[in-house]
């Protein structure tokens, strides 16, 4: 045996790869719990005042609101942005994120509005990163767009037949078992009022891609939240309410979204639920146009 050991001990080329093969196991075991415990960052991404009446497509008023809301867990650290103008260090911010949340005017066309600006959202989706959208974030009047946006956000309300409508009722809720719908439950004795995008443009394979919340317009079901495993390996969420602002008075709506976020960058709901108590001064419009 002492001479077997010491012929496999004089061979230093063996003992070097040993050695690194050693090395390199425990390089990848720290950087694997160094990527577990690393804080995810989020952008949500918002504008000023598009044009739309008071009081409705308040992006950054909802966006700091959904701010407040995931702030509470230790593990995500969110950036509240402002994408108006040409928005040129979009790319870089893009790049160094985990998820985007896009809440603005035509969001659709926006995102392949700069070729630089298509290309990071893309290398974010193929690095599995998490793409959420809120209402007309999923917008494009012009058709051009849609492919791109549904292929990474999963679904589009584009073109000239797109469909929304002004309603009175209460969602339904078909998949009531999903990550993200965890204690969300719309108050059904009380119908509010809400504008849908509806007959929204999907992809063609329609695969992992599960209805959360779906709305009867004109006595058919159709699907206003989504949430998508996609083909290359990441999450995308969308709900195409949060026309009025008033309804994020609703428990229902902030759970509803802040947990589509959180599922989207793979990590868990705490304790079964999120924390989504607001105050009214977070809610205020009032307060928001003094700052």
């Amino acid at each position: 045996m002492i001479s077997i050991f010491r012929s496999w001990w004089a061979q230093p080329t063996l003992l070097a790869s040993l050695a690194f093969v050693l090395l390199s196991h425990v390089t990848t075991a720290l950087a694997n719990d160094a990527a577990a415990t690393r804080a995810k960052r989020v952008l949500l991404l918002g504008q000023g005042p598009d044009g739309h009446p008071p009081a409705t497509h308040e992006y950054l008023p909802g966006l700091r609101m959904l701010a407040k809301c995931l702030g509470r867990l230790p593990n995500l650290q969110t950036v509240v942005v402002s994408a108006d103008g040409a928005w040129t260090d979009g790319p870089e911010l893009l790049d160094g994120a985990d998820a985007a949340v896009v809440f603005l005017a035509e969001g659709a066309r926006w995102v392949s509005q700069d070729q630089r600006r298509l290309a990071a959202f893309r290398k974010l989706a193929d690095r599995g990163g998490g793409l959420a959208v809120i209402h007309w974030g999923m917008g494009t009047k012009d058709a051009k767009p849609i492919d791109n946006f549904v292929q990474l956000f999963g679904a589009c309300h584009g073109g000239p037949d797109r469909k929304y409508q002004v309603v009175k009722l209460v969602p339904q809720i078909p998949n009531p078992g999903h990550a993200v719908m965890t204690g969300v439950t719309f108050p059904t004795e009380m119908p509010f009022q809400e504008e849908y995008y509806y007959k929204l443009k999907m992809p063609p394979d329609v695969k992992q891609h599960v209805p959360l919340v779906t709305a009867t317009i004109d006595g058919e079901a159709h699907t206003v939240g989504w949430a998508w495993e996609r083909p290359d390996g990441g999450r995308s969420f969308g709900f195409s309410g949060c026309h009025f602002h008033k309804n994020w008075d609703l428990e229902a709506y902030r759970r509803l979204v802040t947990q589509g976020i959180v599922w989207s960058v793979r990590l868990p709901i705490p304790n079964g639920r999120l924390n989504v108590d607001v105050t009214p001064e977070d809610l205020s419009l009032e307060k928001k146009a003094k700052e």
